[in-house]
């Protein structure tokens, strides 16, 4: 399990992640993670960028440097990465990089419950998923080359990775679907008499009563 951190929130990572490169005042920051994507790759809550920024500083990963006015615009307080930023940085990648974390997709949640609606319908809302993961990952797959024809693959590790995960989830969808629509998923015959009759088979009564069957 990943260790608790002074500021543990992923915004934070981000922020490090930037201000390593050169001083800069929040705005910025912001600017050059949304135009780097940062948002897509992380859980970025930007309306708590300024509290992260000054919880970073608070336990020494920030510093004020400097503050700038420009005409027309509120002073600016400058930061800049502390040595004690750039250990943080770094030790919270190698642990980002080293621990693998449970997650908890929202289709992981849907699916632990999709036997409240009959199976015909969930097979139609599964055909439609398939649909839309096929545009995604062909665009995610076409932005990829385009993408590493001019930015190294360092800087599109992140990318590749997505791009497989989705690629994972739809092969795993496309599997599940076929059983549906075949006829041939397991307790198949159960689930549709749980619907047309109103009440829950025995056999998966049974199962509610003992508790979750994956726990």
């Amino acid at each position: 399990m990943a260790k608790r951190r002074k500021v543990n929130n992923m915004l934070g990572l981000a922020v490090l992640a930037t201000v390593v490169e050169r001083p800069m005042h929040p705005y910025e920051m912001a600017s050059l993670m949304r135009a780097r994507g940062k948002d897509r790759d992380m859980d970025v809550k930007w309306g708590s960028l300024y509290t992260v920024v000054r919880n970073l500083e608070k336990h020494g990963f920030l510093e004020v440097t400097d503050s700038v006015r420009d005409r027309g615009h509120p002073e600016r307080t400058i930061y800049r990465i502390t040595e004690a930023g750039r250990a943080e940085l770094a030790d919270w990648v190698r642990d980002l990089l080293a621990t693998p974390e449970r997650e908890q997709p929202k289709f992981e949640a849907a699916l632990s419950v999709c036997g409240v609606l009959p199976p015909d319908e969930v097979t139609s809302l599964l055909r439609r998923r398939v649909g839309l993961l096929e545009a995604e990952v062909a665009g995610q797959r076409e932005s990829l080359a385009a993408y590493l024809r001019e930015v190294p693959r360092l800087f599109l590790v992140e990318a590749e990775y997505d791009l497989a995960i989705r690629e994972a989830e739809l092969a795993w969808t496309r599997s599940l679907l076929d059983e549906l629509a075949s006829g041939t998923f397991p307790d198949l015959v159960l689930w549709r008499d749980w619907h047309e009759k109103g009440r829950r088979p025995p056999e998966i009564a049974e199962l509610a009563e003992r508790g979750a069957v994956t726990d």
